[in-house]
């Protein structure tokens, strides 16, 4: 009985035997295939085409990558078969076009491999998709111990989580509260090929960042600096140069390609779009926040008058009463002054009528 070691938590049994169903490494995988020295790659490494055809068309490379996802040893791969593979060089439309791979291993772990170039804001959401959907395989009458592991890898051309960015990381179920594993048969990895320079010592002994190294490549000679570290991807440059003479295969590649510019456009656009429209609604709440602000001014403004207003009405009721005073001092003083000129008009009259009786009042 042979042992798979998946991580500190997992060890999976395997029988010795090899199924006759499922191929060995075949005999050309082993060979070296000539590449170029120099020049530029005629399809980048992150065409997903590409990184399909790859895997499919030589098993060597595609037991080397998992070797290293899996942190395994090639004695511990017994035998690695893809599950979905597509006819090369067939025509496909985006819709119908199957990007993750589906690989079995040693008969026994689940593994789903997929190579995402754009950020679509949905791989958490897929890769629990394509997770659930490769452990729910149970047929009827089959025991539930029974459910293969199923490990989910995406190779992304882009950072997950931007206030998080890892190199390698890796996700499964744990109790929250102590972080105690609830199962070692699901399992979620993402490589970021954007990340290398975060590669730990453990991702560089296992040659991750290597692998990312190569699928980031643009350049013949960035591939042979990487190939005379590692076999498999010796391998898998001769098989990529192989793959990219045959014609159909280049035009399914060119196809993609197409296709990342074209997503590229739309996501380009959608960016700009959603930045002049955030920048519209900044502005409107600039203008609305200066509204508040004009408003709460005008209200104050508003206050201060209506203020000034009863101050005024109080003053002018003041001023009327001081009015009414005054007028009532006027009357009081016009009464006065009828009084002392009736008195005068008296005196004078008095004074007229003592004369003439002959009496000199002026002494008095």
């Amino acid at each position: 009985m042979k042992h798979i070691k998946l991580s500190d938590q997992t060890t999976l049994t395997q029988n010795n035997s090899v199924p006759s169903s499922v191929p060995s490494d075949s005999a050309d995988t082993d060979i070296l295939l000539p590449f170029p020295t120099s020049g530029p790659l005629v399809i980048p490494m992150t065409n997903d085409y590409l990184f399909r055809a790859l895997l499919q068309q030589n098993n060597h490379v595609l037991k080397g990558l998992i070797c290293s996802l899996l942190h395994l040893s090639a004695e511990e791969i017994h035998t690695v078969e893809i599950t979905n593979p597509i006819e090369l060089g067939t025509s496909f439309t985006d819709k119908t076009f199957i990007l993750d791979v589906r690989v079995s291993l040693n008969d026994l772990v689940i593994i789903n491999l997929e190579l995402q170039v754009i950020n679509q804001h949905n791989w958490v959401e897929r890769s629990l998709s394509y997770l659930c959907r490769s452990f729910d395989h149970l047929q009827a009458g089959r025991n539930y111990l029974d459910a293969r592991p199923v490990v989910q890898i995406g190779l992304l051309n882009y950072t997950l989580f931007a206030e998080h960015p890892e190199f390698y990381a890796t996700y499964q179920l744990l109790n929250v509260k102590n972080h105690s594993l609830y199962s070692d048969k699901l399992r979620l990895s993402v490589l970021d090929l954007t990340q290398i320079d975060l590669a730990t010592e453990e991702d560089r002994s296992h040659q991750l960042d290597c692998w990312a190294g190569f699928f980031k490549a643009t350049t013949w000679e960035e591939v042979n600096m990487l190939a005379q570290k590692n076999e498999a991807i010796c391998k898998a440059a001769g098989t990529v140069y192989q793959l990219t003479q045959e014609e159909r295969i280049r035009m399914e590649c060119e196809a993609r390609e197409d296709y990342y510019r074209t997503q590229r456009d739309i996501q380009y656009l959608i960016e700009k779009q959603t930045a002049e429209n955030e920048a519209l609604i900044r502005k409107a709440k600039a203008l609305l926040e200066e509204r508040n602000i004009l408003t709460d001014q005008n209200n104050t403004l508003t206050d201060e008058i209506s203020a000034l207003a009863d101050k005024n009405n109080s003053l002018a009721d003041q001023n009327s009463s001081l009015a009414d005073e005054n007028n009532s001092l006027t009357s009081q003083n016009n009464a006065l002054a009828d009084e002392v000129k009736e008195l005068t008009d008296k005196l004078s009259r008095l004074q007229q009528l003592l004369e003439r009786q002959g009496l000199d009042l002026s002494g008095l």
